[in-house]
């Protein structure tokens, strides 16, 4: 759909022209492809085209990402994200950009020796973000990716991840002001150095959505942190055609479930994304067209995650990938797409 403005006849005396603001565009669709880096980015209408892991190819095309975490499937797919419009693209120092169809991706990956650490490294992406977006009519911030390395090191305030979560508020100021985005938050296992956050945004705002059976991240007490985690757990996009789900892990109320067993994890986390559907209006369970995330933090783990959510989610693509969740006693976590 395209992003342009159309001339309507007004109501007022003469029939004077006025131009219209469009509706929010239609989704992106979201899929996950085993084709070849080159030919998806070479489809019309791709916004964005993201590999996993070190053997993921480095095409010179901004639109195009490799996330610092290891597939573990054989072979490993890409993920797609297009648009019904063509795309413009470019770089802005260490940003690299890409919009049409009325959405914006965007991305930063920061060394964070150069910034001082991982505060200061969260800090200054989240600004370069907030400054570039500011001056984009695609404005509004829907979710938000952030992959950072060894995020469970460290003990007490200086923990990997609530330095990440100090960074990042004072990195967007009053940017959210009006309500966080969805978002996720996960340890790469990569360059050790590396901070990657990427995020979609467009012209207009979604409805965040909360779980009724999770105390709100911005809400957390003290105990995780300096800086409560800034996120809404899910985000109904603008034509309230899809739910852009947050990292969902096994925490009910504030606290984490079911330490050491993994099957009792991901159970509680199905819970969870049921919950989320039904605040957010949503057919109940997943389909295939939903695609999900499950991040694994141990890799010998991921047939017994595969084998859970094959008899749980029958049909539904899930991508399976080796990633840390924030907190350390957690196994894995699910994020991901419902469309209505």
């Amino acid at each position: 759909m395209a992003s342009l403005s159309f001339p309507v006849a007004s109501m007022t005396e003469g029939c004077e022209s006025r131009w219209v603001e469009p509706g929010p565009a239609r989704a992106p669709r979201i899929s996950y492809r085993l084709n070849d880096a080159a030919a998806l980015l070479a489809e019309p209408g791709t916004l964005a085209v993201f590999g996993f892991g070190h053997a993921a190819s480095d095409p010179d095309d901004p639109r195009w990402l490799r996330v610092p975490l290891e597939a573990l499937d054989a072979p490993a797919p890409l993920e797609a994200w297009q648009v019904d419009d063509a795309v413009q693209h470019g770089r802005d120092g260490a940003l690299r950009w890409s919009a049409g169809g009325g959405w914006l991706f965007a991305a930063v990956e920061l060394d964070e020796r150069e910034h001082g650490g991982p505060a200061g490294a969260a800090r200054e992406a989240y600004a370069q973000l907030r400054d570039f977006i500011r001056g984009r009519a695609e404005h509004r911030v829907l979710r938000i990716w952030n992959y950072q390395a060894a995020i469970n090191a460290g003990h007490g305030d200086a923990e990997r991840y609530k330095l990440f979560c100090d960074g990042r508020a004072e990195g967007c100021g009053d940017w959210f002001a009006d309500g966080y985005p969805a978002a996720t938050a996960i340890g790469h296992h990569g360059d050790p150095h590396l901070l990657q956050i990427y995020l979609l945004a467009g012209p207009h705002a979604g409805t965040a959505v909360e779980n009724p059976r999770q105390v709100s991240a911005w809400r957390y007490p003290r105990q995780y942190g300096r800086t409560s985690p800034g996120f809404a757990r899910a985000m109904t996009l603008p034509a309230g055609d899809a739910l852009a789900i947050s990292g969902t892990a096994a925490v009910v109320g504030h606290a984490s479930a079911h330490e050491g067993d993994l099957a009792a994890q991901l159970q509680e986390i199905l819970v969870n994304l049921e919950a989320l559907l039904a605040s957010a209006g949503m057919p109940a369970g997943f389909d295939t067209h939903a695609p999900l995330k499950a991040y694994v933090r141990h890799p010998a783990d991921a047939p017994r995650v595969r084998e859970l959510l094959q008899q749980r989610l029958p049909g539904v693509p899930v991508l399976l990938l080796q990633g840390d969740v924030c907190r350390s006693e957690l196994l894995v976590e699910l994020d991901g797409w419902r469309y209505a």
